[in-house]
C-alpha cells in the first residue's frame, strides 16, 4: 500500500477546506484565519445553508438543510436532540474524512458547533475509527473552552474500522453501547437515535463546510460549482500506478482534468471505480463527464463520497470479483440476504476472473444484481449489486474474454488485491 499522499487544492482556487502542510491546525491558528466566528442569528444560518443547497458528503449527497430541519422540529417542540459527525471512513478508497480530522479538527468542530445550535442540540459526539484523528479531536477540544464551541459539549467514540460502521444506524447503535452495526430502519436516527432522542448524524466534511457558509454567505459558496452541485468537494483519487492524491475540487469539472491533475495520461484510462466502492464501475465515458452528482448520475454512475480510482492496467473483471469478496468479508453478518448475496456474488465473479465460468453464472450474477437491491438493514447490498451490474453493463466485451477464457491479464497474474486502491492519510 502507498501511502505517501498529495494534498491539493484545484489550480486557480482558494481553498475552502485544505490547507498547506501536514501539521495539525491549533485553535489559535484556526482563531486567526477566521474560525469560530459568533453565531447571532441560528434561523439566518440554517435559511443560509438552504440557500447554499449543501449536499451531503458521505455519499448520499441529501441536502443538509432538510437533514437539520427534520432534527430541529423536533427541537422546537421541546424535545432534546443530538448531533454526530460521522468520520467513520469505511471506504478503503476515501482518504478525506480522516485527512480533515487530522490536520483541521477545528474546522470541523466549528461546524459540529454550529449544526448543534442549528438542531437545538446541547451535546454532540464525534465518531470514528481512526486512532490518529481521535487523537487530533481531543488534542483539540483540549484546547477549548466550553464557551469557545457556544456551550455545546463533544464526546469522543472510536470504534474497530469496517465497512458498515460507518453507516448512520450503526453510528448510532455504538455511540448507545451496542456494536457499530446497522439495524433496521425504521425509525431512523432523525426520529429515534442517540439514548433515543432525535439525532442528525452528518459526514464530517458536510459538516466543514458550515463555517464558510456562516463567514462568507450563500452566494459566495455558490460561486464554485455548479447549480444543482454547489461548492467544492473533496476528491480522492487512486490508480493509474501514481500515490493517491486528496484534491478540492469544485463540483462540475471535467472529470478527465482531474486525471490530467492527478498525472496520468488519458490514453492509459479503461475507466474508474466510483464513489469509493458504492458507484460501481464506469467505462472510459467518465473522461466525457463532469464531477457532479447530475452528470454521473446521468452516466449511470454516481460520486458518492468523492473517491475516483482510476482502472488503467488492471483487470476490470478482477477489480470487480475484488470488490465483492471485500463485500463478501465485510458484511455485517446480521441479515440473510445480505450474507448469502454477497457471497453468491463474489463467488461468481471470482469463477468469472479465473476463466472457469459459465453463461449460467453470469445469468445469475446478472439476476441477483437485480432482485436482491433494498434488501437487508444497510446499503451493503446494494452496493454489491452496483459492481455486479456495472461490471456488466460498462465490461462486456471484458467479461466475454474471461467467459471464454482469454483474458491475457489474469491468466498473468489476475488483480487480487484484498482493499482494492486502500490509501492510508499522511
Amino acid at each position: 500500500m502507498n501511502t505517501e499522499l498529495t494534498v491539493a487544492a484545484w489550480p486557480g482556487i482558494t481553498p475552502r477546506l485544505l490547507r498547506p502542510g501536514l501539521d495539525t491546525e491549533s485553535a489559535q491558528q484556526y482563531r486567526a484565519a477566521g474560525g469560530y466566528r459568533p453565531l447571532t442569528d441560528v434561523d439566518a444560518l440554517h435559511d443560509a445553508i438552504s440557500q447554499a443547497g449543501v449536499l451531503g458528503r458521505g455519499g448520499a449527497a441529501f441536502p443538509l438543510a432538510v437533514k437539520l430541519a427534520t432534527v430541529r422540529q423536533a427541537a422546537q417542540r421541546g424535545v432534546d436532540t443530538v448531533l454526530v459527525a460521522n468520520g467513520e471512513e469505511g471506504e478503503p478508497a476515501s482518504v478525506k474524512d480522516r485527512w480533515l480530522l487530522r490536520h483541521r479538527p477545528h474546522l470541523v468542530l466549528d461546524g459540529v458547533r454550529l449544526a448543534a445550535q442549528i438542531i437545538g442540540a446541547r451535546h454532540a459526539h464525534v465518531y470514528v475509527s481512526d486512532e490518529r484523528a481521535a487523537v487530533a479531536v481531543r488534542t483539540a477540544l483540549d484546547e477549548l473552552t466550553p464557551e469557545a464551541l457556544d456551550g455545546i459539549t463533544v464526546s469522543m467514540l472510536t470504534v474497530a474500522p469496517g465497512y458498515v460502521a460507518g453507516e448512520e444506524t450503526a453510528a448510532v447503535r455504538a455511540i448507545n453501547g451496542g456494536p457499530a452495526k446497522p439495524t433496521d430502519k425504521p425509525p431512523r436516527p432523525f426520529e429515534e437515535g442517540v439514548g433515543g432522542l432525535p439525532t442528525a448524524v452528518s459526514n464530517v466534511e458536510t459538516l466543514a463546510n458550515l463555517p464558510y457558509v456562516h463567514r462568507h454567505g450563500a452566494p459566495t459558496y455558490r460561486e464554485l460549482g455548479t447549480e444543482g452541485s454547489s461548492g467544492t468537494f473533496l476528491a480522492t483519487v487512486t490508480g493509474g500506478g501514481r500515490p493517491p492524491g486528496l484534491y478540492e475540487v469544485p463540483f462540475g469539472v471535467a472529470a478527465a482534468e482531474l486525471v490530467a491533475l492527478h498525472g496520468v495520461d488519458t490514453a492509459r484510462v479503461q475507466g474508474a471505480l466510483m464513489g469509493g466502492y458504492f458507484a460501481g464501475l464506469l467505462d472510459r465515458r467518465v473522461l466525457d463527464g463532469a464531477l457532479d452528482h447530475g452528470s454521473l448520475r446521468d452516466l449511470g454512475s454516481g460520486l458518492g463520497c468523492g473517491a475516483v480510482s482510476l482502472i488503467t492496467d488492471e483487470c476490470p473483471v478482477a477489480v470487480a470479483a475484488s470488490v465483492l469478496a471485500y463485500y463478501d468479508r465485510e458484511n455485517a453478518d446480521q441479515c440473510g440476504s445480505c450474507f448469502n448475496g454477497t457471497a453468491a456474488m463474489a463467488a461468481a465473479a471470482s469463477a468469472l476472473r479465473d476463466g472457469i465460468a459459465e453463461a449460467d453464472d453470469l445469468a445469475r450474477l446478472q439476476r441477483w444484481s437485480v432482485v436482491l437491491r433494498g434488501r437487508g438493514a444497510c446499503a451493503t447490498l446494494d452496493a454489491a449489486c452496483n459492481i455486479a451490474a456495472s461490471l456488466l453493463a460498462m465490461f462486456p466485451d471484458e467479461v466475454a474474454r474471461h467467459l471464454d477464457g482469454q483474458c491475457t491479464r489474469c491468466s498473468a497474474g489476475a488483480f487480487t488485491a484484498t482493499r482494492p486502491f486502500e490509501v492510508e492519510a499522511s
